[in-house]
């Protein structure tokens, strides 16, 4: 029983000195943002919110709609393969969701 008061113990310890820790270092290091002026450069004038975008023209936004379609179709050939090397492995020479188990039979 001793044992797992010690660990109790040690975790609620380590716990607190982690977390002391932390926010130590999360302070300086928001300090250390706040007063570097390459970081503001990088920063822009006036910061995006979570899913804004900076301005995009409509060929950048074309270009990207086109890589994003090739990802997926690459995406969904790599799928099928998989699918079809499953399947053979496991005895089904097709999709094996349209077929009803060989168990119901």
């Amino acid at each position: 029983m001793s044992q797992q008061g010690g660990f109790v113990g040690g975790f609620l310890l380590g716990t607190l000195v982690g977390g002391a820790l932390g926010g130590v270092i999360g302070a300086l290091a928001a300090s250390r943002l706040q007063t570097n002026p390459q970081a503001k450069r990088l920063q822009g004038d006036t910061p995006l919110a979570f899913g804004e975008f900076g301005e995009m023209s409509e060929e950048n936004m074309e270009a990207a709609r086109q890589g994003l379609e090739a990802k997926i179709a690459q995406l969904n050939d790599a799928i099928d393969e998989v699918r079809q090397q499953l399947g053979g492995i496991n005895g089904y020479a097709d999709s094996p969701w349209e077929h009803s188990s060989r168990m119901d039979s």
